[in-house]
């Protein structure tokens, strides 16, 4: 869950960074691995936004 709030966050191009509240190292890590895959495909942005819209 954490890594698609990142990735939604930072797929706006006026978004230049994002804050995280790591605790523990685990967490950076966790965060860090969206990085593998940052992008969203048409269907599922579409996804997400019918979930935000409710």
């Amino acid at each position: 869950m954490g890594q698609l709030a990142l990735a939604w966050t930072l797929r706006l191009p006026q978004v230049t960074s994002a804050l995280i509240g790591a605790s523990r190292p685990e967490q950076i890590k966790d965060c860090v691995a969206m990085l593998k895959n940052p992008t969203f495909t048409p269907a599922e942005l579409k996804e997400i936004e019918g979930i935000l819209a409710k």
